[in-house]
């Protein structure tokens, strides 16, 4: 198998972190060359069809696009350790935590930076400078929701370390690029867990 990603995007990341987790060590990385408009090229959209990045080919052939859905079918394919679920209500409360932040708190700072971020107007024109602001007050809003939940527990969907963690380390380390952090927006438990997540092998991976 093969799976197309590309350097600094959190999506791909999400992915590759994924795989670290779960010691998936035999499917070749692709570097797609988002900068050189490479996605939008017609060898990789017979691929992707709608441009996006990452995308798993399969060895039959067959390509699955969407972060999660190339998650499911690396969970299913190596099932331990389980990172969505063990029964399908627990997979139900831990869909629902990843979903809150990629929604709430991924998309605002994605939207923000593809904006707002000059080494990315070649991605998106027209850049919207006023809408990628106010994805960044929306930021600080989710932010400052997810440092309330995890005063109360330790990982974004509870007692253990899942998927939510993973879509919620990779939405806030790309925040950087808009010069966000939680121990400068005072949210100590958010950075706290943050920490928590650095510390692991699968975050250092790119």
């Amino acid at each position: 198998m093969k799976l197309y990603v590309a350097q600094r995007a959190p999506n791909p990341r999400r992915v590759t972190m994924f795989m670290v987790e779960k010691n998936i060590t035999n499917i070749d990385l692709v570097n797609v060359d988002l900068n050189a408009l490479e996605h939008k090229g017609e060898a990789y959209r017979a691929k992707s069809p709608l441009a996006k990045v990452p995308a798993l080919e399969l060895d039959d052939g067959r390509v699955l696009t969407e972060t999660r859905a190339i998650c499911t079918y690396l969970e299913g394919l190596y099932p331990t350790p389980n990172l969505m679920g063990l029964n399908f209500e627990e997979q139900a409360f831990i869909e629902m935590a990843d979903r809150r932040v990629e929604w709430s708190l991924l998309m605002g700072v994605a939207n923000s930076v593809r904006h707002t971020h000059p080494g990315l107007a070649v991605l998106e024109q027209p850049q919207f400078a006023d809408f990628g602001h106010s994805q960044a007050k929306k930021v600080l809003e989710a932010a400052q929701w997810f440092d309330h939940v995890l005063e109360h527990q330790d990982w974004m969907a509870g007692s253990r370390f899942s998927i939510a963690d993973i879509t919620a380390f990779c939405a806030i380390e790309f925040a950087k690029l808009m010069k966000f952090s939680p121990a400068k927006a005072g949210l100590p438990a958010l950075q706290a867990w943050r920490d928590r997540v650095a510390s692991r092998p699968s975050a250092k991976a790119q």
